[in-house]
């Protein structure tokens, strides 16, 4: 299986599946895009079937062919724990939302399914990539499609949700394309002038940890590239108020993608390529990412908690389990960082079943408000049931998988900080409120009068909603129950994500510099703090076939 391009071929399987798509007619493009989704996702399951485990943090079926000889830029790809864990996470959740969005969207269907294969595409290269040049390609490659899914089967207000998280996330990339750039002459000059390897990632990683490293000031600046092109990407505070806006607006399997992949390429990027490539910066800023880390807990717990909208209470929710998972990577710990990945793939598999039973309630009753779903258990006991479940996952409930990472990372940050983990710790009680608050106000108590009124337009779950929940629900037990098959996966990764980041230093920086910065930083905390939405109303719903239009 080594000789086998199978990375190419889980790359490219759903490219091919939307050129199919794009030249059959439109009765066949649900089926062929799920067809090829199911392709991708089984070609996934065999890479899980040949990788060794036990080969450390080994890049395994690397696939390298010269691209731009003269510059060394090459067509690479290579898998390793961490990578395998998020290429399945995103293979599988493909399939499911393309199965999901059947019946939601009823308009301009193979141009929806052409975008949403082509950003599958995108999510498993960034994955996958081992060359910066074809790292960012695939980088860039992810925004097109979420653009136009958000821009034109969104809702009401899709227009300025689209542009806002277009203008976020290309303002991050183009910076980081900057410090790629710089990293690779620097890397050139080193060697005589040679391009040999000056994209290469492996060979980038062998020179930043053991071959005299980057010039201190590249790498305060390179790191600062990349750390808001992934900051943004997460999203950590300050940089999330795009992440609302683009989930409210999303059709729902959109919602689902964006909150379960695609805040885990920021991420990814994190353990991937600051770590590794700029270790020194990475020691330097780690404090001020960790306070960072622990507002956007607090933060997204407390504005989660006033939320009267379904769909964005549980997309704030994502900005404080996030806070989690780069808590966990910046505090340089086995532990803290295996919890980091762990709670990277339950927050996928969880946040994207809560999305996606959101999208549930809102096929019935074309409306998000909290306040108008009391009594749903009365009517939909299936589904009340089910939305019970992954709640009580969401929260951390020990025996399934949401309370593993978090409380490795509180583990791995104890040895570090005993105050942030601490006040980590706090804030979960924070999330248990908002959510067991709003479970309880959506399924208990008498039947609303806006439910009342739906008569029988209000049915429970049909078997296909139950088939995209199953699977998640099934790993979020599985991995709750036996999370060393995900630790022993990515062992590997930890164990060489953690030397990497630990071998630098911190460079000694301008006390008035730093003076400036924890500065800016107060005010923007102080000003999103005052100025939470207490009370607000949400803006009116969107219109019964958004979804579709």
């Amino acid at each position: 299986m080594e000789g086998l391009p199978i990375l190419t071929l889980i790359t490219f399987l759903p490219l091919a599946g939307a050129l199919l798509v794009a030249v059959l007619p439109s009765r066949y493009a649900r089926p062929v895009a799920l067809g090829a989704s199911l392709a991708a996702w089984v070609a996934s399951l065999l890479l899980v079937i040949g990788f060794s485990a036990g080969r450390g943090g080994l890049f395994q079926f690397v696939e390298k062919v010269s691209w731009i000889p003269s510059f060394g830029i090459e067509y690479k790809l290579g898998v390793d724990g961490l990578s395998l864990v998020l290429v399945v996470l995103t293979t599988t959740l493909t399939w499911i939302s393309i199965l999901a969005s059947f019946k939601p969207i009823q308009t301009r269907i193979k141009e929806y399914m052409v975008a949403f294969l082509i950003l599958e595409v995108g999510m498993i290269g960034v994955f996958l990539a081992l060359d910066a040049f074809l790292f960012y390609i695939f980088w860039e490659i992810v925004l097109v499609p979420m653009y136009l899914i958000i821009g034109i089967w969104g809702g009401s207000n899709r227009i300025y949700a689209t542009i806002k998280f277009v203008l976020y996330t290309l303002i991050g990339s183009l910076l980081m394309l900057v410090a790629i750039l710089a990293t690779a002459f620097a890397f050139q000059d080193a060697h005589g002038g040679d391009w040999t390897g000056a994209f290469d990632f492996q060979a980038l990683r062998e020179f930043a940890t053991t071959g005299g490293g980057f010039d201190p000031t590249l790498q305060l600046l390179a790191f600062g590239a990349f750390f808001l092109a992934f900051a943004i990407k997460v999203p950590m505070f300050p940089f999330h108020t795009w992440l609302p806006d683009a989930h409210v607006e999303a059709p729902t399997a959109g919602s689902v993608i964006l909150a379960a992949v695609l805040l885990k390429l920021g991420a990814y990027g994190f353990i991937r390529w600051t770590l590794s490539l700029y270790p020194y910066a990475a020691q330097t800023f780690a404090p001020a990412i960790i306070v960072l880390s622990l507002i956007a807990i607090i933060y997204g717990a407390i504005v989660a908690l006033v939320q009267p909208d379904l769909k964005k209470l549980v997309a704030y929710s994502s900005v404080s389990h996030m806070g989690f998972v780069t808590l966990g990577i910046f505090v340089f710990q086995p532990q803290g960082m295996a919890g980091a990945i762990l709670q990277m793939v339950n927050h996928g598999l969880i946040t994207g079943a809560l999305f996606l039973l959101v999208g549930v309630i809102y096929e019935r009753t074309h409306d998000r408000t909290i306040a108008k779903m009391g009594g749903l258990a009365a009517r939909t006991p299936v589904y009340a049931a089910i939305f019970g479940f992954f709640v009580f996952a969401s929260v951390g409930l020990p025996g399934l998988s949401g309370f593993v990472g978090e409380f490795l990372t509180l583990v791995g940050t104890f040895a570090v900080s005993p105050v942030a983990a601490a006040v980590a710790t706090l804030v979960m009680i924070l999330a248990a409120a908002y959510l067991l608050w709003m479970f309880q106000r959506v399924a208990f108590g008498e039947l609303s009068g806006f439910l009342a009124g739906l008569g029988h337009h209000l049915t429970d779950i049909s078997p296909v909603e139950i088939l995209t929940l199953a699977p998640l629900g099934a790993l979020v037990v599985v991995f709750g129950l036996f999370p060393g098959i995900l630790l022993d996966t990515i062992s590997g990764s930890v164990e060489v994500a953690v030397r990497d980041g630990a071998s630098g230093t911190a460079i000694a920086i301008d006390p008035i510099a730093v003076a400036i910065g924890l500065g800016l930083v107060a005010a923007v905390v102080v000003v999103r703090i005052v100025t939470i939405p207490f009370g607000r109303q949400p803006a009116a719903p969107a219109a019964p076939a958004a979804e579709g239009a």
